[in-house]
C-alpha cells in the first residue's frame, strides 16, 4: 500500500480511473475474494480488512494499492531525485542529426520548446486506443476505441512520429483484450475473470453457441471473439447467468440485480430459456441445445468441449465452495439474464520495434541511435501471448530500466555527462 499524502500537493497528478477519491485500496486477490460474496472465511476477512482502510481514508488517509500505489511510489522518487515534469507538454517531433535522435521538439504550456538530449530519448507513452483512424487501419473497423479502458492520452501520435523517422512497426493488430459491458450510466466494466469464470454463467455467440472458455486468458477471450465474429455475429456476444449466480455473487461489484439495469436494458430477463432467447434475438432450440449439454459438464464437473475449470488460473476466480468443479454450475433456476459482451480492452499492444537494449530498431533491422522505446508504445515482447496481468506494465519499466542503462553507458563512452540532464533551448 502506498499513502497518497506522501506526494503532497502532487497526488493530483496521478491520473485515476473513476476513483479520485482513493476510497477503496484493494488488492487484486481481495478483489477475487470480495466477488465471493462473503461465502468464504478468505472473503469474509477481505471485506473486513478492505472496510478497515476505507474507514482509515475516512479519517484521514488516502492508502491506494494497485497501479495506484506503484505510480505513486515512481512519483514519489521522481521528486525526490528532482526529475523535472511537466505536465500537458506534447511532443511533436523528434529532433535528429545525422541519423541520431538528439532531442524532440515539444509544445510546454503552449509554447514551442526544443529539448536536446544528451544521453538519448526514451519514448514510453502508451499505444493508440483511442486513434479512431490507426485502429481501423491496422485492427478493422470494429475497433473504434470505443470500448478502450485505455487512459484518454492513448492516441498513438509518438507512435506515427516514430515511424516518420524510419521506425519499424509491428504487431499493430494486437491489443490487451478484455470482455466488457456498459453500465447504464455509462460505467466501462472488465466482466472477465471476475464474473465469466464463476459457476452458473456462460457466453455465446449471435447463433446461440457456445465457443471459447469463459475462464481462460481475456486476452484469449477477446481474440476469439473477433475470430468467432468472422464467420458468426459474436460481436457482441450474450453472457447468460440464472439466479443461482446473482444470489452468490457480484456483477460489477453489486450484488443481486438492480432494477434500473433492467429496466434500462443493461441485463434482460426472462422466465425461461426459450424466452430469454426470444428476447435476445436467438434461436431458442439451439441456446436450449447449449444450456442443456454445459449443465451436464457442470454435474460431470468436465467440460468436454472447452477444458473450463481444469487449469489453477481457472479454479482461481472460480468458486472454492462449489464442487465438483469451481468454475462450472449449471444455469437452471430461473430467472434467467443475459448481458450483451464486447471485445473491449486496455490498451493496444503494437508499435516500434526494439531490441534487448530498448533501442528502436527500422525495418533492415538496425538501430536508430539515440532513439529508445518501452511500454504500449511498443510492440510486446511477448508477442500475441499474454501470461497475465502486469504483462503490459512489467514489460513497460523493466525495458525502460533496460533502455536508460544502455543509453548512460553509449553516452559514457562519448565523454558525456548524461545526469546533467536536457539542454532546453527556447
Amino acid at each position: 500500500m502506498f499513502d497518497m499524502r506522501q506526494l503532497g500537493d502532487k497526488a493530483s497528478w496521478i491520473r485515476t480511473a473513476g476513483a479520485g477519491d482513493f476510497s477503496i485500496p484493494i488488492s487484486v486477490p481481495e478483489i477475487a475474494a470480495i466477488c465471493l460474496n462473503g461465502k468464504t472465511w478468505v472473503s469474509k476477512f477481505a471485506f473486513l480488512k478492505v472496510g478497515f482502510r476505507m474507514m482509515r481514508n475516512r479519517l484521514g488517509k488516502r492508502l491506494v494499492r494497485m497501479g495506484g500505489a506503484m505510480q505513486g511510489r515512481l512519483l514519489r522518487l521522481a521528486i525526490d531525485h528532482d526529475v523535472e515534469i511537466h505536465l500537458g507538454a506534447g511532443v511533436t517531433g523528434l529532433r535528429v542529426e545525422a541519423g541520431r535522435v538528439v532531442g524532440v521538439e515539444a509544445l510546454i504550456g503552449g509554447q514551442p520548446v526544443a529539448l536536446s538530449a544528451r544521453a538519448g530519448v526514451i519514448l514510453n507513452a502508451g499505444g493508440f486506443s483511442h486513434n479512431r483512424d490507426m485502429r481501423r487501419r491496422y485492427q478493422g473497423e470494429k475497433t473504434t476505441g470505443e470500448w478502450s479502458s485505455a487512459n484518454p492520452g492513448d492516441t498513438g501520435e509518438i507512435i506515427e512520429i516514430a515511424a516518420a523517422a524510419g521506425a519499424a512497426l509491428d504487431s499493430m493488430a494486437e491489443a490487451w483484450w478484455i470482455p466488457s459491458t456498459r453500465l447504464p450510466d455509462g460505467t466501462l466494466i472488465f466482466n472477465n475473470p471476475l464474473e465469466m469464470a464463476k459457476p452458473h454463467c456462460i457466453m455465446v455467440d449471435g447463433a446461440g453457441r457456445r465457443y471459447v472458455n469463459e475462464a481462460t486468458s481475456y486476452v484469449a477471450i477477446g481474440r476469439a471473439m473477433y475470430a468467432r465474429d468472422a464467420a458468426v455475429q459474436a460481436l457482441p456476444s450474450w453472457l447468460l447467468l440464472d439466479a443461482q449466480h446473482r444470489e452468490k455473487y457480484r456483477w460489477g461489484g453489486q450484488k443481486g440485480v438492480p432494477e434500473a439495469w433492467v429496466r434500462d436494458g443493461y441485463m434482460i430477463r426472462a422466465d425461461s430459456i426459450t424466452e430469454l432467447a426470444g428476447k435476445c434475438g436467438l434461436e431458442p432450440a439451439t441456446l436450449n441445445d447449449t444450456v442443456e449439454r454445459f449443465n451436464g459438464f457442470a454435474r460431470t464437473g468436465v467440460d468436454q468441449d472447452f477444458g473450463r475449470g481444469a487449469s489453477a488460473h481457472h479454479r482461481f476466480w472460480g468458486d472454492p465452495t462449489h464442487k465438483p468443479n469451481p468454475s462450472l454450475g449449471t444455469i437452471e433456476k430461473p430467472p434467467f439474464y443475459a448481458v450483451r459482451v464486447q471485445a473491449g480492452d486496455v490498451g493496444t499492444s503494437g508499435g516500434l520495434l526494439t531490441n534487448e537494449h530498448g533501442q528502436v530498431l527500422r525495418n533492415d533491422g538496425s538501430a536508430i541511435e539515440g532513439l529508445y522505446a518501452a511500454g504500449n508504445c511498443t510492440a510486446s515482447v511477448m508477442g500475441a501471448a499474454y501470461p497475465g496481468p502486469g504483462a503490459s506494465i512489467g514489460a513497460s519499466l523493466i525495458f525502460a530500466f533496460a533502455a536508460a542503462k544502455h543509453a548512460y553507458g553509449e553516452a559514457s563512452n562519448h565523454a558525456i555527462d548524461p545526469l546533467k540532464g536536457p539542454e532546453i533551448e527556447e
